[in-house]
């Protein structure tokens, strides 16, 4: 007689390179269940996330039933509910891909070690990452604070190659669960329209993305990421946030290729590896600077300023661009969350962690690990920081990464009209430009709310006060 297994599935809504789902399938009858559980992470799933989530449990749901199996769900205290699934399903087994969110994380060593002494068997795999955070370390076996150095040292490791497709599965009769409505993930107002026509959910939608990338913009990658209007980064990330596409297959189909051309994306791949490295042995990293130096930071907390880096009306029309996309789209450009982000800590001067917590909220592709590293760098409060006189001016990221203003006129329209020149700053254009291209400062685009000389120079002054 085979075994029954619960497959718990988190983040890796997929059927390839799924270590837990692929083990199970070969021992026995599998129970897939993903259990929304809202109330374990200090870090809740953003709303926009949440709108990801239903997309992509719906279609996750579609895949396995094309293998001749389904997806049961439940919602609560993942603890409870889980015992609960085990004693009325009589399953031997649970298995799980490991996530690290730091109470997450916690929470299911207890659970593993409460399950076996019931004699519940558990295994748990490397689902989410190129190495399990632990492998990559020094040589006194302390983690790794430079980047740089941790690349160096995953690039010489032999990186596992992916598990096959699950293309069968065994599955009880069970009737028990919730529908996939009853974890109440979608709006109630129905905000998400420009969402749904940029973004196809599943599995399918993932690799077609990934292999576009591979064939149209891998070889200008490496110059053309950084420019927000030309469509060369791989919008990958919202698929690799909840596991949609697996990290290691698409390592190991990089490796095919040159390497000139590969190394720079398979950086940012390691650079991920690298934020779980970090969060995990530095679980209070998402709301605790890493440099204590940060601790007495002497932050400013404008409500006005807060609010308008929010709705993207600073008057700095990088700034307001990456901030509008944001809010439509669920995603904002690499190259320009930098800009948002070292605006916000260093012009504004308002605290990282708040930031943080925004982007969280606001993005499909929400992170945990990658938001927490990637603001502490802005910030120069992190492991491996950017240096913290080095405070990005806007207007010259703007002239420098675009140039003709057309990422600027796709998200803030009201700047449509204004020539090249002045788009990256129209409180420099003369009247009669502005009068022209129909805008009037103050009314359709506002005035900059800070001056980027003098909060450059209030910004180091503090940075002085803390050195």
């Amino acid at each position: 007689m085979s075994k029954c297994i619960i497959v718990l599935i988190r983040q890796d809504l997929r059927l390839h390179d799924h270590p837990a789902l692929y083990k199970a399938s070969q021992e026995g009858k599998v129970i897939p269940l993903y259990i929304l559980d809202e109330e374990t992470s200090q870090f809740p799933t953003g709303e926009a996330k949440k709108w990801w989530l239903h997309q992509n449990l719906e279609a996750f749901q579609t895949s396995l039933q094309s293998i001749n199996g389904r997806l049961w769900m439940d919602k609560g205290k993942v603890e409870s509910v889980l015992r609960q699934w085990v004693k009325k399903t009589g399953a031997q087994a649970v298995y799980w891909n490991r996530v690290y969110d730091p109470q997450v994380y916690e929470r299911d060593l207890k659970l593993a070690h409460s399950l076996s002494s019931q004699g519940i068997e558990v295994q748990t795999f490397e689902g989410t990452l190129l190495l399990p955070p632990w492998e990559i370390k020094k040589d006194d076996d302390t983690p790794y604070k430079v980047y740089s150095a941790f690349y160096r040292s995953i690039r010489k490791e032999e990186i596992p190659k992916p598990v096959p497709s699950v293309n069968e599965l065994k599955v009880p009769a069970l009737d028990q669960g919730k529908s996939l409505n009853e974890l109440g993930l979608l709006p109630s107002i129905p905000w998400f329209r420009v969402m749904s026509s940029i973004w196809e959910p599943g599995e399918k939608a993932a690799i077609k993305r990934f292999n576009a990338f591979m064939g149209k913009s891998l070889d200008d990658y490496s110059e053309g990421r950084d420019f927000p209007a030309e469509g060369h980064h791989s919008t990958l990330s919202p698929y690799l946030a909840l596991g949609i596409i697996s990290v290691r297959s698409m390592y190991h189909t990089l490796l095919e290729k040159e390497d000139r051309l590969i190394e720079p994306f398979i950086k940012q791949l390691i650079w991920r590896d690298f934020s779980y490295s970090v969060l995990l042995h530095f679980p209070k990293s998402p709301t605790h600077p890493l440099n204590g130096k940060f601790e007495n930071f002497p932050w400013q907390q404008e409500k006005d300023h807060w609010e308008r880096w929010t709705k993207g009306e600073t008057g700095y029309p990088i700034v307001d661009a990456g901030m509008r996309e944001l809010w439509a789209t669920g995603f904002m450009h690499n190259r320009v969350r930098m800009i948002v982000a070292s605006f916000l800590t260093k012009h504004l001067l308002i605290p990282w962690q708040k930031g943080a917590r925004w982007f969280l909220e606001t993005l499909i592709d929400a992170d945990l690990a990658n938001n927490s590293m990637g603001w502490q760098w802005v910030a120069g409060s992190g492991v491996d920081p950017a240096p913290y006189f080095r405070i990005f001016n806007p207007t010259l990221q703007s002239e420098k990464f675009d140039g003709e203003g057309a990422y600027i006129r796709m998200w803030v329209p009201e700047l449509r009209d204004v020539p090249s020149r002045y788009i990256h700053m129209p409180s420099d254009a003369p009247e009669h430009i502005l009068e022209h291209a129909g805008v009037v400062l103050g009314e359709d685009y506002p005035y900059p709310i800070v001056d980027h000389k003098a909060a450059r120079k209030r910004a180091l002054e503090r940075y002085d006060q803390i050195k």
